[in-house]
């Protein structure tokens, strides 16, 4: 870290949504979230990894969905109506992420944000951005092209595809939440 920061920089910031996962609170920048969903029904993808919890056709595009408690190797939960999809753009496809709830959109300026330890709460540094501190709240920011691998991301979407195509999936429209900078809202 720069010591000798402009007034400029000192006053940069990012904006992430936050949610949680497990007992943790985590970050995703805002400019990779391209909405936010209940939870739907999935149609399951055969053969592949616990994580991947199937597929949903949003609007036309066929999405995998994986759960991040999962991913992490945390215990699984029943979903419950604070359970969310983050549709999140990984490697220029479109992957939902299930996650426990979601709290808000926040700024964090960039003082605040500190370079993660090597693992933290078994998750490996190569999949974490940073720790922002706000408040009393520490919030683990996801590397969100590292939470899965360019192979696995490509896989999974030729797969997600084909089955779509193959079981013909009914487009959903689910209720959207949209991402605000303060608030995130249910529609």
């Amino acid at each position: 870290m720069d010591l000798y920061k402009t007034e400029e920089s000192a006053a940069a910031s990012i904006q992430v949504v936050s949610f949680a996962v497990g007992k943790e609170k985590y970050g995703v920048h805002i400019g990779q979230v391209q909405e936010i969903i209940r939870m739907t029904e999935l149609t399951r993808l055969p053969q592949t990894e616990e994580y991947v919890k199937g597929i949903i056709n949003l609007r036309g595009n066929i999405i995998p969905i994986i759960d991040m408690r999962s991913k992490f190797s945390m215990e699984e939960l029943e979903y419950s109506e604070l359970t969310r999809v983050i549709v999140v753009n990984m490697a220029e496809k479109l992957v939902g992420m299930v996650v426990d709830s979601v709290a808000k959109v926040i700024e964090l300026p960039e003082k605040n944000i500190e370079e993660a330890p090597r693992i933290l709460h078994g998750i490996s540094k190569e999949y974490i951005d940073g720790i922002g501190k706000m408040d009393n709240d520490m919030i683990i920011i996801l590397k969100i092209d590292k939470v899965l691998s360019t192979a696995e991301i490509e896989m999974l979407s030729k797969r997600a595809e084909r089955e779509g195509k193959k079981k013909k999936l009914r487009k959903q429209e689910p209720k959207k939440e949209e991402v605000k900078k303060e608030e995130v809202a249910v529609n």
